[in-house]
């Protein structure tokens, strides 16, 4: 009896909401401001700021790599549970195969030669020497690259572009689009230089992305990203949506008013929230999809909190810096991965590719750094409003995503949705582990667009 009387509460409640709903997504904020900032060490200096652009090469001096090995042989490493696998984080010994590999096999040099091949760049953009990887095409006569600018998330790095840029650089014979590819570094992660001020948040890097592209030449251009990525290219868009071409992203993450009151209707009665199963088992049971974001968000709690405090042991030993990595490119590449001895890890991805971008992090120390985006960041995004996205956008909706946005949600917020496609398979690391799938993706959107603009008077 008292479950009748809730479900028919819970249906008035429905009805109601939907009778609001016109209303609801009609309106929304202003967007913030374009601002300025200044991130680097003391006050901002009153002479012209240096906007050169120099070329960066990738080296280490030999003392960096004496210390690394020594602190490998000299891991203290813990004792596994009986019958344990990834399900309580990466088993010690797992982590005692990578230190052996690691050790023995692993070759760094050869790693730098094919990440010395791109062309790097740093320039000072609000105090901070930024990073990024700059990959030009070759082209045809008359033919023009089009400007695509690829922002990575944590715990990945630029790294994670180095098999997608040659796909997209290429001149293919399907399409006449082709992109010249710049991947910065966010500040803080590798090559980065952090900020040596607080509240550097998703919205000071995105303006000062759109200063990076603007130095380049590019007053106009397309934007992609995923994690981090994805919601540092919505702020280019919501700040600077003149400059922005086209949207793509391998991670929607819209936050809608009364989203939670939909989950809650949704579990109940799915089919008022969304007329396509497939939308419906994307999002229920609400609890069941919650209960698995619980498992693997750990970590974004004590980042948003106390990131300095975990960084200290991070940062400290490569093995504690390989396993807290490792990890999550585990259970975010297939949450199966939990229930498996060696986490799926070698089923996805080689020692050689991942042990390169914890690398990266470890020989630049910029692991606790990186962390603090999320202190910048998770207490804002939880409070800021309902934004609109207006420029033309698109959503690759990989199956083994951490969490997933339907169709009919994303489009409430990105107004100028041209293509939702649900991938065949994929992770979290999107562009790492399924390149050609992405780079199909965009290539499509992108070729739409730029068609539209040709039809458009």
């Amino acid at each position: 009896m008292i479950f009748k009387v809730i479900s028919v509460f819970v249906l008035l409640l429905a009805v109601i909401v939907a009778l609001m709903l016109g209303g609801v997504f009609d309106t929304a904020p202003e967007p913030p401001e374009y601002g300025d900032g200044w991130w680097g060490k003391g006050e901002k200096p009153n002479t012209p700021p240096d906007e050169s652009i120099v070329p960066f090469e990738i080296q280490f001096e030999q003392s960096v790599f004496n210390d690394l090995k020594s602190r490998i042989r000299n891991t203290r490493f813990g004792v596994g549970l009986e019958d344990r696998r990834f399900n309580y984080g990466v088993r010690p010994e797992y982590m005692r195969n990578v230190a052996k590999y690691w050790l023995s096999s692993y070759n760094w040099t050869k790693q730098q030669e094919e990440i010395n091949t791109f062309d790097h760049f740093k320039t000072n953009i609000e105090g901070l020497d930024i990073h990024f990887m700059h990959v030009k095409p070759t082209l045809k006569a008359g033919q023009k690259a089009v400007p695509l600018l690829m922002i990575h998330g944590w715990p990945g790095s630029f790294y994670e572009y180095l098999k997608i840029a040659p796909l997209l650089t290429k001149v293919n014979d399907q399409s006449d689009v082709v992109f010249e590819l710049i991947c910065p570094s966010i500040p803080g992660y590798t090559f980065s230089e952090a900020s040596h001020k607080k509240g550097l948040d998703a919205l000071a890097v995105a303006r000062i992305f759109d200063k990076l592209m603007k130095r380049l030449g590019f007053r106009q251009y397309y934007i992609q990203g995923g994690d981090w990525g994805a919601y540092i290219i919505t702020k280019i868009a919501l700040i600077t949506p003149s400059s922005i071409l086209g949207l793509h992203s391998n991670m929607a993450t819209t936050r809608l008013p009364l989203q939670p009151l939909f989950l809650m209707i949704g579990s109940y009665f799915p089919s008022l929230i969304f007329s396509s199963k497939e939308d419906q088992d994307k999002v229920f049971p609400a609890g069941e999809k919650m209960a698995h974001i619980m498992l693997e968000t750990g970590y974004m709690h004590i980042q948003a909190t106390k990131p300095d405090t975990v960084g200290s042991a991070l940062n400290n030993s490569p093995i504690g810096l390989a396993a807290y990595i490792l990890e999550k490119f585990s259970t975010w590449t297939d949450p199966k991965g939990r229930d498996m001895d060696d986490g799926g890890i070698d089923k996805y991805w080689t020692l050689d590719e991942l042990l390169t971008n914890i690398m990266l992090y470890w020989m630049t120390g910029s692991i606790t750094p990186s962390m603090r985006f999320y202190k910048e960041n998770i207490a804002n995004a939880l409070q800021e409003p309902f934004y609109k996205i207006n420029v033309p956008s698109a959503v690759a909706d990989f199956p083994m995503e951490l969490s997933h946005t339907p169709e009919p949600w994303v489009r409430k917020q990105y107004v100028d949705l041209m293509q939702y496609t649900t991938m065949p398979r994929g992770g979290h690391f999107a562009a790492f582990e399924e390149p050609q799938l992405l780079a199909d993706d965009i290539r499509k959107f992108v070729t739409a667009v730029e068609l539209r603009k040709v039809k458009t008077p």
